[in-house]
């Protein structure tokens, strides 16, 4: 089972996600959501997922610095990060912070393969 915790600010796009995600299947579970940095924060150390599927420009703490904090406490967990503003300042800015997959949000169709290859062993 893939677990996933989605953050967005935007509850119509934690909604579309969680559609995507459930309508895949396939072995996909959505086992918590977030508005803001610091609620994905407290809803990741409830949940633990397997892949963490995050926005950047939300109030408060953006992805990059919600990421960057997951990630020292465990290097090892999988994000993608889920934005409609990217750019290449952003994308490496992502892989420097160790996010290892980005994903505009307009290939919301991909969401569901981008999970599964995120669970595979690197």
């Amino acid at each position: 089972m893939i677990t996933t915790l989605i953050v967005d600010d935007e509850g119509d796009i934690r909604t579309l996600v969680r559609l995507v995600v459930e309508a895949a299947d396939n072995g996909l579970q959505v086992v918590g959501e977030a508005a803001d940095g610091t609620e994905a924060l407290d809803r990741w150390h409830e949940h633990h997922p397997t892949v963490v599927v995050l926005d950047n420009r939300m109030p408060g703490l953006t992805g990059l610095q919600v990421a960057e904090r997951i990630l020292a406490e465990s290097a090892e967990q999988s994000i993608i990060l889920f934005s409609a503003y990217l750019d290449d300042e952003l994308v490496g800015e992502a892989r420097r912070v160790g996010i290892r997959r980005v994903l505009d949000k307009t290939q919301i169709d991909r969401l569901p393969q981008e999970l599964w290859a995120m669970a595979e062993p690197a």
